[in-house]
């Protein structure tokens, strides 16, 4: 018979027949510290969710940087997660990155949307072409949404374009999570209050468990928004850990296995 679906989730078929089971794969479990309790969580129902690491937001000459926003600071998540993505794939983790990437003719989005980015309607927002280099603001395939530099996107991520401050409005990220069976999310990226906030909270709606990893989020918002950001979180929404305690934890878990 052959496997119809994704690796993770699939039907086995053949002319005559159908196999609705899917495969029982066998737990991973870590346990880490974490805020507001220690967290045990099962590798094999995650993903990682890196939103907006992208040049308008986080490069010189990027659209924040255009409008006079110090960005140095959304730099600081890429050497944590230079740490942490690589052994997230290795336990099969999907790493998903979700990041602004708008229609040429922007007729997705409401004018709503465009206020919050261009509010008195000059032109300075999505779409708009930047001073000095003319990448259009946050369209899809120009410079201003790719990655930054310093992260690399593999072979076999998941790559998911938005348009709103949440990435489930409008997107099929609650498809691609559910096809692959994932229960727990970490979430990384920028803006820490902004997009992934809005993402984080969505996703807990959604009933899907929520992980921050706070050293691979950032804000080039006032300090008093991450920490609101930080408490809403504990308080109302998850958890909120640091990768390194992760890490470690894998650390230890490889040590016992090496041990048996």
């Amino acid at each position: 018979m052959r496997q119809l679906g994704n690796h993770k989730s699939y039907w086995r078929v053949s002319r005559e027949a159908v196999d609705l089971r899917r495969e029982a794969r066998p737990p991973m479990p870590v346990t880490f510290e974490a805020q507001p309790q220690q967290l045990t969580l099962d590798l094999e129902r995650c993903a990682i969710i890196v939103i907006d690491m992208q040049n308008d937001f986080c490069s010189p000459g990027g659209w924040l940087d255009s409008i006079g926003v110090d960005t140095s600071a959304l730099l600081t998540p890429v050497k944590p997660l230079n740490r942490l993505l690589p052994m997230i794939r290795s336990k099969g983790v999907p790493v998903i990155w979700v990041n602004w990437g708008n229609r040429e003719d922007r007729l997705n989005l409401s004018p709503s949307v465009l206020h919050v980015y261009d509010p008195d309607g000059s032109g300075a927002g999505i779409g708009s072409p930047l001073p000095g280099s003319g990448s259009r603001v946050l369209e899809k395939n120009s410079w201003g949404a790719a990655l930054i530099d310093g992260l690399t996107a593999e072979p076999g991520d998941i790559h998911v374009d938005k348009f709103r401050m949440s990435g489930f409005w409008d997107t099929p990220l609650d498809s691609i999570l559910r096809n692959l069976g994932v229960h727990t999310l970490l979430f990384t990226g920028v803006n820490l209050d902004q997009c992934v906030m809005h993402t984080l909270q969505d996703a807990v709606s959604l009933g899907y468990d929520a992980v921050l990893l706070e050293d691979c989020c950032a804000t080039s918002s006032p300090l008093f928004c991450k920490d609101a950001a930080i408490y809403n979180i504990k308080q109302c929404y998850g958890f909120v850990a640091s990768s390194e305690s992760l890490l470690d934890a894998w650390a230890v878990n490889a040590g016992k296995d090496e041990i048996q």
